[in-house]
């Protein structure tokens, strides 16, 4: 599985709105500028986090972004499905996907459905509340595992 610069992005621009959140709302390009990354990029990125509920955005003067009520406890897999459409390690799993017609015989598909279980068990298993907590990540690694 690579996550692209969309999903990478999307979360490290939570994770900002969420450490500088007292600060009411925070214009996009301070967001870029502090995560060094291009404002006409983020606006892209930003648009689908509004548009999937994480965030709320006002235009103008004195305006800006800021975590919509909620946004803390969506998983981190949600928001990555969010940014990045799945998270399936291999086509034949995406969700939707044309069924393989190997599917039946496939020495394969046992360990890529595996793989997508952990993934999916972690990234669901952790909040966006919880990004900035490298004891929480760790915890719901430990509870990946387990399953």
């Amino acid at each position: 599985m690579l996550v692209s610069t969309r999903g990478r992005y999307a979360l490290r621009v939570l994770a900002d709105l969420k450490e500088h959140q007292e600060d009411g709302r925070i214009p996009l390009k301070d967001i870029a500028r502090r995560q060094d990354i291009s404002e006409k990029y983020l606006e892209s990125i930003v648009k689908t986090l509004v548009d999937g509920g994480l965030l709320n955005g006002t235009r103008g003067r004195g305006g800006g972004y800021r975590l919509s009520p909620g946004a803390e406890s969506r998983s981190v897999g949600d928001i990555l499905r969010l940014a990045e459409g799945s998270l399936a390690p291999v086509a034949c799993l995406v969700p939707c996907a044309e069924e393989c017609p190997r599917k039946e015989v496939c020495p394969t598909l046992p360990l890529w459905r595996r793989l997508n279980g952990l993934v999916e068990g972690f990234l669901d298993g952790l909040a966006l509340g919880d990004l900035l907590s490298e004891e929480a990540i760790d915890d719901a690694a430990r509870h990946a595992a387990l399953r």
